[in-house]
């Protein structure tokens, strides 16, 4: 029985290189089978390993850090939570308040002004305006000075004046 398994394994190797066009390279390829597996063992104790280059990935935390993209200049505009018992002219930004309007009589001069929320108000030198405690420190027959202290972007106490102007009839 041992000698038809390996006359069935010739007759198998034989077939095999019969079906190639080229027995040339059945031969070849048969001489190169018998040299790898003769010759895989040494290769391998010569053949050292290739060291493996690991591809680093970095993640940002932007935790207790800044936004890069923020300003360092201007100061960050934080809205103040409304006051209450407060006057409605002391419930917005003094840069949200228009001018319309200014009248005077022999002893003072008064303001016309509209809120955001399309209300007007009449104020005069002395008054209390604005999210920030803003005073009226002037009014003249064109403009209106309020003075108030803000914090700028160090958290540094500082003052402020803000100009509202009256529109000339040519301005839009």
């Amino acid at each position: 029985m041992s000698n038809k398994l390996a006359y069935l394994l010739i007759l198998i190797f034989l077939a095999s290189l019969a079906g190639c066009k080229d027995k040339s390279i059945a031969t070849k390829k048969s001489i190169a089978r018998k040299s790898v597996t003769a010759s895989a063992a040494p290769q391998a104790e010569v053949r050292q390993e290739e060291p493996k280059v690991e591809k680093e990935i970095f993640n940002y935390d932007p935790n207790g850090r800044r936004d890069p993209f923020e300003s360092l200049v201007e100061p960050e505009k934080i809205k103040q939570q409304r006051k209450k018992g407060a006057t409605p002219i002391e419930n917005f930004d003094v840069d949200e308040i228009r001018l319309i309007a200014i009248a005077w009589d022999s002893q003072q001069y008064y303001a016309l002004i509209t809120l955001p929320d399309n209300k007007s108000y009449t104020i005069k030198k002395g008054m209390t305006l604005g999210l920030y405690g803003g005073r009226v420190e002037e009014i003249t027959r064109d403009s209106v000075l309020i003075r108030e202290l803000v914090k700028d972007y160090r958290g540094q106490t500082k003052l402020k004046d803000t100009i509202l102007k009256l529109r000339k009839e040519g301005e839009e």
